[in-house]
């Protein structure tokens, strides 16, 4: 493949991915504007407890349709459709365990889990309802997230970036209307955020009538394609870590600052969810091109499309940390709508601290994504639990303690910087480029 040709491919799965990426992340940006304007800072205290929820069916939803996908493009890489399509099949068998498990807590566990995430008072309604509403509508995510992610690797990148955009404007419509004329407050939120992922769905079923499809008729089973959903578990760990790590600094703050504080987090912690979108555009705009390349035992085009990912994802760091400093103020006071100085002052600091792990961030994302597409799951996974709970968690707890409010924010660029180093050594040994890059060339002359 001709270097040209290489930066195109990339550059166009990367824009489309970054694109759809921003756009599925406003699912929760969307609740949190809406959410602030119309139900007020126990909405938006309500919804940041009940979001690391979102987070686990989001992360499963991830593991099946990235781990499923990057195994599907190797197989085809290969010339190995039949295994391709099996792969399908299985993520597909693993989706309907899944779901039902997160439906039946939906139904019967709701209140628990918000009590368990020390939700009180108003609050306590609000988190309860969003947690029912988001877990019985988990089939409908993780269908979604497997269908967006096979239809890009199947050669249609456009299409899954309409069908995430769709559902996005889909949300912010739904959140206006259901919010505001219909006064549904907490609950419109969560329904809207529910109905997007179908109206997806709609969309990305083109794929299959367009006859573009190279996934054929199947039945569900237990094949050992279902291991292909190994290969996904950096994606699951890093939304599940999410998940824990809001949990963590909730209980934090709720200590050093109580619901405002939260409030403020909450502010912070979705336009974190933004920017690791734009991370995570990257990584799965660059795996369809790594796993291609590692299957047909190209490792120049492996190479190149690595560092074309990890230069872009620097590149937009710097540009979004500029972005948020510089206008920090204006952009905590769109969710402030009570004019509570105390959020303001909260969230505005928390900006300016907590971002600078964004470099950082981007890089270990890339990192984590490029192992996991050459299958290499044991250094992804060591950077996603290290970045995602074993060093954060740790850290959150030990800075809290010496430096307040400052050192929740301060916990993650520390965390951050300490993987990408790990990451780095991982990258540099040697041993991951040469199965790549020796290895496989040796199977496929």
């Amino acid at each position: 493949m001709k270097p040209k040709t290489l930066f195109c491919e990339f550059s166009q799965y990367v824009a489309l991915n970054i694109c759809g990426m921003l756009g599925l992340s406003c699912y929760i940006l969307a609740d949190t504007f809406f959410v602030s304007k119309g139900v007020g800072a126990e909405g938006l205290a309500a919804l940041n407890l009940a979001i690391p929820i979102y987070s686990f069916v989001h992360g499963i939803g991830l593991m099946l349709g990235m781990g499923g996908a990057t195994k599907y493009s190797i197989f085809m890489g290969q010339g190995q459709c039949r295994q391709a399509n099996r792969c399908f099949w299985a993520m597909l068998s693993l989706a309907a365990g899944f779901a039902a498990a997160f439906m039946a807590a939906g139904l019967f566990l709701a209140e628990p889990i918000a009590r368990l995430l020390k939700a009180d008072g108003e609050v306590f309604g609000m988190t309860k309802t969003y947690l029912q509403v988001i877990l019985l509508f988990s089939p409908a995510f993780i269908m979604n997230e497997i269908l967006i992610c096979f239809v890009r690797n199947d050669g249609s990148p456009k299409l899954s970036m309409a069908a995430m955009l769709a559902g996005s404007l889909a949300n912010i419509l739904f959140d206006y209307l259901l919010i505001f004329p219909m006064g549904m407050g907490i609950l419109g939120a969560v329904l809207a955020t529910g109905f997007a992922p179908v109206i997806g769905m709609g969309i990305l079923s083109r794929h299959w009538t367009s006859g573009k499809s190279h996934i054929r008729m199947g039945k569900l089973s237990f094949s050992p394609e279902l291991a292909a959903a190994a290969l996904g578990l950096p994606y699951l760990i890093t939304e599940v870590a999410s998940g824990l790590v809001m949990i963590v600094f909730n209980l934090l703050i709720l200590r050093l600052k109580g619901n405002i504080g939260v409030a403020a987090y909450g502010v912070v912690a979705n336009l974190s969810l933004v920017v690791a979108s734009v991370y995570a555009g990257i990584a799965q705009g660059s795996q369809p091109i790594i796993s291609r390349a590692y299957g047909q035992g190209d490792g120049s085009g492996g190479k190149k499309a690595l560092a074309y990912g990890a230069v872009t994802a620097l590149a937009l760091s710097g540009m979004i940390y500029l972005v948020f400093f510089i206008w920090a103020e204006g952009i905590v006071g769109i969710f402030n709508s009570g004019h509570s100085m105390d959020l303001q002052q909260i969230a505005e600091g928390g900006l300016k601290l907590y971002f600078t792990a964004m470099p950082f961030a981007g890089a270990n994302v890339v990192l984590s994504a490029y192992f996991a597409a050459v299958e290499q799951a044991l250094p992804a996974q060591a950077v996603s639990l290290s970045r995602g709970f074993l060093i954060i968690i740790p850290m959150a707890l030990l800075l809290s303690f010496a430096l307040g409010m400052d050192g929740i924010w301060l916990s993650c660029p520390v965390t951050e910087f300490l993987v990408s180093v790990m990451g780095l050594k991982y990258l540099t040994k040697g041993q991951f480029f040469s199965s790549f890059f020796t290895g496989r060339n040796k199977k496929t002359r």
